[in-house]
């Protein structure tokens, strides 16, 4: 028995051993960090894949687009035209039709007054910031509702 245990505590002396338990060590972190990099990458492809599906539908955009009729897939500014909380459809300055996903962390604020969701009303003029999501909606940060300006009474 105390010559099997000098042999294994020869081995584990060895020098080489720890450098080849360091090495797999580093190989193994290697391939967790490019595993979650493919992650990361798949997620974001999928994504672009599902909200380019949707692009057309959602924002009413005729195919080929030019620099005249891309929108902005960030936010909208126009008029309410329908209400289905949580979602509600604002026609753009450009008569595209863009929905907008409310959620219960969107900051709502009339002219600089906090208001609800609930207080929303058909022709109201309003300016959303969000992020697109992947069914082509946008979802609200923050919305305001303003003064209609001149461009839409024409």
């Amino acid at each position: 028995m105390k010559k099997i245990h000098e042999k294994l505590k020869i081995f584990f002396d060895l020098k080489i051993l720890v450098k080849v338990i360091y090495g797999l060590g580093i190989f193994i972190v290697i391939l967790i960090i490019f595993s979650a990099g493919m992650s990361v990458g798949f997620h974001k492809a999928t994504f672009g894949h599902a909200w380019g599906e949707n692009y057309e539908r959602n924002f009413g955009v005729q195919p080929g687009f030019n620099g005249n009729n891309f929108p902005n897939a960030h936010g909208a500014v126009g008029k309410i035209i329908k209400i289905e909380l949580p979602t509600i459809i604002v026609q753009d300055k450009d008569n595209t039709e863009k929905v907008i996903l409310i959620k219960d962390d969107t900051k709502i604020e009339k002219i600089r007054n906090a208001i609800t969701s609930s207080d929303l009303k058909i022709n109201d003029f309003i300016i959303v910031i969000g992020t697109p999501d992947d069914q082509g909606q946008i979802e609200a940060k923050f919305i305001r509702i303003m003064p209609a300006p001149g461009f839409l009474n024409k």
